[in-house]
């Protein structure tokens, strides 16, 4: 996936994702390779996406190894395509797009394997209210996409795109692949999931609010 931000633009990288630099460059020799043979970004992003949806079939029957390898995947799918772009020269804007889209996708499988995983494994109850492990992973989903909507919207309002954590998309995948191992503690996981990516979303608007106030 072909991105246009330059690393300011990206903000300045919180969590697990300020490994990202040096990931990429683990990856330098893929990046040549690539580069040197003209293959389009986008083949990454593509491989990424079917890298976390093999994932998630590993998940939702608790191959933890296979998920952990495939998530790993997944991430470099994430890192490989803007790397390529830039160095091929051939960044785009609709590189953007695809970058985003492949990452929602890519998030979207991993759910739906913890969601399988969780109805596979019944004794998974949140201890207290006794709500079924499927409701937590469900709110999880639902509240990991807050933190690249409210990047997104700041975005459009002129704010750099911020990406990281405290609980970014690294994070989530790490504590996918620790439910796939330990699948009784799911509903801990996913409300870990849940918590983290609010206060992510709120760390996000925080700063952009403040990059939009010192633009004003």
């Amino acid at each position: 996936m072909s991105e246009q931000r330059s690393p300011e633009a990206r903000g300045t990288p919180r969590g697990l994702y300020a490994l990202k630099p040096w990931y990429t460059r683990r990856l330098r020799v893929v990046v040549d390779g690539a580069a040197h043979r003209g293959i389009s970004p986008d083949v990454f992003t593509a491989l990424g996406v079917v890298a976390a949806v093999g994932a998630g079939a590993a998940i939702a029957v608790a191959w933890w190894p296979v998920a952990l390898v495939l998530l790993a995947a997944r991430l470099a799918g994430a890192n490989l395509d803007g790397a390529v772009a830039r160095a091929r020269g051939v960044s785009r804007p609709w590189g953007f797009v695809l970058n985003e889209v492949g990452d929602r996708a890519s998030d979207l499988a991993m759910f739906a394997g913890l969601t399988l995983l969780a109805v596979r494994t019944p004794e998974a109850i949140w201890v207290g209210p006794s709500w079924p492990a499927v409701a937590w992973v469900l709110t999880a989903a639902v509240a990991a996409g807050l933190p690249t909507f409210a990047s997104l919207a700041a975005a459009g309002a002129g704010a750099p795109r911020l990406n990281g954590g405290p609980f970014g998309k690294t994070e989530r995948c790490l504590a996918a692949v620790v439910a796939a191992a330990v699948p009784t503690w799911l509903p801990a996981i996913a409300a870990l999931v849940a918590v983290g990516s609010l206060a992510t979303a709120a760390v996000r608007l925080a700063r952009s609010h403040d990059a939009l106030g010192a633009a004003a």
